[in-house]
This record gives structure tokens, sequence and C-alpha cells, in this order.
């Protein structure tokens, strides 16, 4: 089957060198790795003490001055939503364990 491969996959290289562009794209696909897009790094003034509204707005107020591009300024947003989120669960986890241990004290 590996010598099978090997003639399949000459026949490809082949085709693709003679201009076959659905071959050209095959064998591209499987030799050269994806290119993914990357969001660019951006330089604003943020406070990540600020409460998470404040957060979001300095974030805003960077997208309409123009330093951070709207793209890149929603996946901050997501970014502090999600860390939001990750905190509040936290909290939410440790207001019951000491409800729990409270409950068991008194027991």
């Amino acid at each position: 089957m590996l010598d099978e491969m090997r003639a399949i996959v000459s026949v490809l290289i082949g085709k693709a060198l003679e201009g076959d562009t659905n071959a050209a794209s095959i064998v591209l696909a499987k030799t050269l790795p994806s290119i993914k897009a990357q969001a660019e790094k951006v330089n604003f003034d943020f406070d990540a003490t600020a409460p998470i509204s404040d957060q979001v707005a300095q974030v805003l107020e960077a997208i309409a001055a123009g330093a951070v591009a709207p793209d890149v300024g929603r996946l901050i947003i997501d970014s502090i939503k999600s860390l939001s989120d990750i905190r509040a669960t936290e909290e939410l986890s440790a207001r019951i364990e000491a409800l729990e241990e409270a409950r068991d004290a008194r027991g």
C-alpha cells in the first residue's frame, strides 16, 4: 500500500508541475502549514484593576481613537468577559464552600 501511495503522490506532483491547480492545491495543502490569521499587537492605556464596565469602556475608547482595530477590540472585550465569568464562578464556589463549612461547624 505504501508503494501505491508513493505512486499517487508522484502523479499528483507531476500534474501540479504541469499546471493542474487542483493537484497543486492538494500537494500544497498537505505539505505547507495553514496560514492562520493573527491579531495585531496593540498598546493603549488600560487599567486591569478597574471595574469590568470601565475596562470595556477603555477598550471602546481605544477603538474610537483608532488605537485598536474593531475586530481586535472585540477579542479584548470577549477576553475581559471570559475572565469576569471565571472570577464570578470562583467567587461563587468560595461562597458555597464557606456556607458549607459554617453549616458543618454548627451541625
